[in-house]
């Protein structure tokens, strides 16, 4: 009898890249969403991500329990869904078997040979250069990540999975919610730990965790050597990867180039150029960790070096929408210090002038949990003026946090992180309506500035970049 699964929640981003792996291997999916309930009753327009589910074999209802019927081999869940959701409660009277999404992904990594990406920062960019890598190198791999791969955007699909024909799945997974544990991939890859959704303590705890998982079965953990944490889970492992002359991949002699970052690889007696079309150190750091798990799938450091000068880019992964009227706009999906950090220096590497950040900040409790560090972080980053090569200082906008729905406590606003930096001799203006800030940031920019546009989980946020982009054509 033929599996048959569905998704609660078949929307999302980790749930609909999962959904359409297993489509791809022959299996029955369909699933629910909430957005989906409106245009099946006739109060909407049919979302995209519906038509683009359907047209992958995916059979899509409202989330009302009708999907649900006896005879499926499990319902999927992810740690969103609460026990109230009409499906699930479905599924449960039915005695349908529950799986959550992490759950999943392990049952399916142990069917595939799985390189996991793991971290609190370039996960999904990792995840995708090594699939590029690899679907160069062609090897034909499956790829599931967190967000779309811009070229197949291109082609009208959500792009962030393909269910290949070769052995190798390259997966992104996720520590936020613990369920990194779960795993025992053939090549698992660390590639930070900051603080984001946990305390550093207990985010410890899990990548040890997942690290000890990987090497009890025998095999490959590989990480980055340039990161104080991550680096505590080395102990000298063949395929570390850094800057220091004892790692397995080495970078060396950094460049940025406008847009784009130069840079050597050693890897033993080799040292080959690379080139990728991304700005920031960090992608450095990025393309460090997809070559060393290419090369444990056998690929050549020369291929990786040629496969990555082509690199399509993520969406919302520093992604450069364009110069208009001699402003850069850039879309960043960035939410956590060190994330933030690392964008905004990205855009100090390539801007003339200086750099207009934006943040909206996403849940009350995180806003909360990361208001110290959020404000330390962005205080280093952001330049002061200079006389000397004539240019303004950085200024820093916020505006009010996005709130997802539930019960929460309200007693802090994205107000609160300006005037944070204020105090430390920052310049940061609060508008709470965004579309206020934008002209706001508009008025501030001058040809040669960069706008960057930097938060997450507001399915909205691409459309604001539009928004903001069409402020720039326009003015």
């Amino acid at each position: 009898m033929t599996n048959s699964y569905f998704f609660i929640g078949v929307a999302g981003v980790g749930m609909s890249a999962i959904a359409q792996y297993l489509v791809g291997k022959g299996v029955a999916v369909s699933g629910s969403d909430r957005q989906f309930g409106e245009f099946l009753n006739g109060n909407a327009e049919k979302p995209l991500v519906m038509s683009q589910l359907e047209d992958c074999g995916i059979k899509c209802f409202a989330q009302d329990g009708s999907g649900v019927v006896e005879g499926l081999t499990a319902v999927v869940v992810s740690t969103a869904i609460e026990d109230s959701n009409p499906d699930l409660k479905r599924a449960k009277e039915l005695g349908v078997p529950v799986m959550h999404r992490s759950e999943m992904l392990a049952k399916i990594s142990k069917e595939a040979r799985t390189i996991a990406i793991s971290g609190t920062s370039g996960k999904s960019t990792v995840t995708a250069m090594v699939y590029h890598i690899l679907d160069y190198a062609g090897l034909q791999p499956s790829v599931m990540t967190g967000a779309g791969l811009v070229n197949l955007q291109a082609q009208g699909k959500i792009g962030n999975a393909v269910s290949g024909k070769g052995e190798w799945l390259v997966a992104e997974v996720d520590e936020s919610d613990g369920t990194l544990v779960r795993y025992e991939p053939e090549i698992g890859v660390i590639l930070n730990i900051d603080k984001d959704h946990k305390e550093i303590s207990e985010l410890e705890q899990i990548f040890l965790k997942f690290s000890q998982n990987v090497l009890s079965a025998g095999h490959i953990l590989i990480v980055n050597d340039a990161h104080p944490l991550a680096k505590k889970f080395s102990a000298g492992r063949e395929f570390d990867f850094g800057y220091e002359s004892y790692v397995s991949v080495q970078g060396i002699d950094f460049k940025s180039v406008g847009t784009h970052i130069q840079f050597r690889v050693r890897h033993g007696n080799e040292l080959v150029k690379f080139e990728i079309p991304l700005p920031g150190k960090h992608n450095m750091e990025n393309a460090l960790a997809a070559t060393a798990a290419a090369l444990r799938a056998g690929v050549s450091l020369h291929t990786c070096a040629d496969a990555l000068s082509s690199f399509p880019g993520v969406f919302r992964r520093h992604q450069i929408l364009g110069t208009f009227n001699g402003i850069t706009l850039v879309d960043d999906f960035a939410h956590n210090p060190a994330k933030i950090a690392a964008s905004i220096k990205s855009a100090q590497d390539f801007t003339e002038g200086r750099v207009i950040a934006w943040f909206q900040p996403h849940g009350f409790g995180p806003t909360r949990f990361l208001r110290k560090d959020l404000v330390d972080f962005i205080a280093k980053t952001l330049r002061p003026m200079d006389m000397d090569f004539d240019r303004k200082n950085d200024v820093m906008f916020f505006s009010e946090i996005y709130y997802a729905g539930g019960t929460v406590t309200r007693d802090i606003s994205a107000g609160d992180l300006a005037d944070d930096l204020i105090l430390k001799g920052c310049e940061a203006i609060y508008i709470a309506d965004r579309n206020e800030c934008a002209k706001k940031m508009l008025e501030y920019a001058e040809p040669g500035d960069t706008i960057l546009l930097m938060g997450a989980r507001d399915p909205s946020l691409k459309e604001y970049a539009c928004y903001v982009k069409q402020l720039l054509e326009d003015r």
